[in-house]
């Protein structure tokens, strides 16, 4: 497969370099020739000198290639993005992808797909693919189904619903059981009881052939309480070492610091994790009752990271990725894009009447689009803006026609992505706080601390 490169930092011809610092020494000793292994580097080209800003430039190698950063990384859970093939994501210029560990290891198996040759000839994607270690579903399938709130939407609801950590009285069956050994996970395909700890993800990992992976955790819920918050994260740690020591040495991997919303046990975890020869980093696990809250965690945690790449899980919608790149987050994944696609959700720009009330988005399958002439949004240069109107893609919803989901989903993407590429573009030229204030309508969230202590 042939991808559309974004070009940014061949385009600014930037001179590569590392920021000198004691914490730069550390990363770079900590893991010496380790990306002689697996291929793996990354690269600080440029910082925001902006007051208040953290966000940077950067570039990220891999055994299949390069991602300019900051990233959106769309998710392809079972080694799809849901209804577009390998020529839609070339022609989209997706850099990279992530799939997940549990649900490839239950269907098709990873046994298999290392058997065919590894998941980039799986999938037919020669780009960089990220893998999660299966530790968020200890918490989607677990704590999550059972009292019915989700990472993605309902944990960070509009400010006049109330908080996010109230449970939703609609219950269904927790199909976790977790230990000190791991994971205990009744699939939803057969009810069979499967299980995952630190040695088996590394395995199943490995048998993907992931050029990025993570460290096998534990994601804690909303609602969960100090004091199972402080030992979900402690047995993290614990797991996180044994990944260390299980994981291929031929694939990079990140470390995942948790502590819930409680300041203490996010400063403990960011110490121990950034303290192990991991090659990134990832922030997971609850983030709070609301945004807010969010950046609050954001801004406890990467002040005292270093040098190495940073990634947050399963965190995607416009405003976050300002405010995580604003923070200095290198790469977000997240499936919201194409979910919200197929659900008749579309992203429209600021010109286009997109703004933090209505989320950027319209809801096509609104009545009110149904005789509709324009596209999406006029100023879009994706395929299904160039060829297909509003009501055309109210007509391919209602009808049930399955080709909605593909240009639907195009569309989600393309603008993701090109507005990451505007993002990169603005930290090149120093215009990231004009770009967001553009595009959020407002300044600039608390002075985040330039200073790593």
């Amino acid at each position: 497969m042939t991808r559309k490169a974004p070009g940014i930092l061949e385009k600014t011809h930037l001179k590569d370099r590392l920021v000198d610092s004691c914490k730069a020494r550390k990363f770079i000793d900590g893991v010496k020739g380790r990306d002689e292994e697996n291929g793996f580097s990354f690269q600080v080209l440029r910082e925001s000198e902006s007051k208040g800003i953290r966000a940077r430039l950067g570039i990220l190698r891999t055994r299949h290639g390069s991602v300019e950063t900051p990233c959106f990384v769309p998710v392809a859970t079972l080694a799809s993005v849901r209804s577009l093939d390998y020529s839609d994501l070339a022609s989209l210029g997706v850099q990279s992808v992530l799939a997940n560990t549990y649900h490839l290891h239950l269907r098709p198996g990873d046994e298999l797909i290392r058997r065919l040759g590894g998941i980039h000839k799986f999938m037919a994607f020669d780009g960089p693919v990220f893998t999660d270690s299966g530790g968020f579903q200890a918490f989607s399938l677990g704590f999550g189904r059972e009292h019915n709130i989700s990472k993605i939407g309902g944990v960070f609801p509009d400010p006049d619903k109330g908080s996010s950590t109230k449970a939703n009285p609609l219950r269904r069956e927790n199909l976790t059981k977790i230990t000190e050994d791991g994971v205990h996970f009744k699939s939803l395909q057969d009810g069979a009881w499967h299980f995952l700890n630190p040695e088996i993800s590394m395995r199943i990992q490995s048998n993907l052939g992931s050029d990025v992976i993570m460290a096998f955790d534990e994601c804690t819920s909303p609602l969960s309480d100090y004091d199972y918050t402080k030992t979900a994260m402690e047995r993290t740690h614990r797991w996180a070492q044994q990944s260390l020591k299980f994981h291929d040495p031929e694939q990079a991997i990140y470390g995942i610091i948790q502590g819930g919303w409680f300041e203490d046990l996010r400063a403990k975890s960011t110490e121990f994790t950034s303290s192990l020869p991991f090659d990134g980093i990832a922030i997971g696990g609850s983030l709070g009752e609301n945004k807010q809250d969010m950046h609050k965690i954001l801004n406890w945690v990467i002040p005292k990271l270093d040098l190495r790449p940073r990634h947050l899980l399963g965190i995607g919608d416009v405003d976050d990725l300002f405010e995580g790149v604003e923070r200095g987050i290198d790469t977000f994944d997240c499936v919201s894009p194409t979910r919200i696609a197929r659900r008749g959700s579309l992203y429209i720009t600021p010109r286009a009447g997109g703004c933090q009330k209505n989320k950027f988005r319209i809801d096509v399958k609104a009545l009110r689009f149904k005789e509709d002439p324009k596209p999406i949004d006029p100023y879009c240069s994706c395929l299904t803006c160039q060829r297909y109107s509003r009501a055309y893609l109210w007509h391919l919803y209602h009808a049930k026609e399955l080709s909605y989901f593909r240009l639907a989903s195009i569309h989600n993407l393309h603008f993701m992505l090109r507005l990451m590429e505007s993002i990169r573009e603005s930290i090149v030229h120093g215009t990231f706080r004009e770009l967001k204030e553009l595009w959020l309508g407002k300044a600039l969230s608390e002075e985040i601390p330039r200073e790593i202590p």
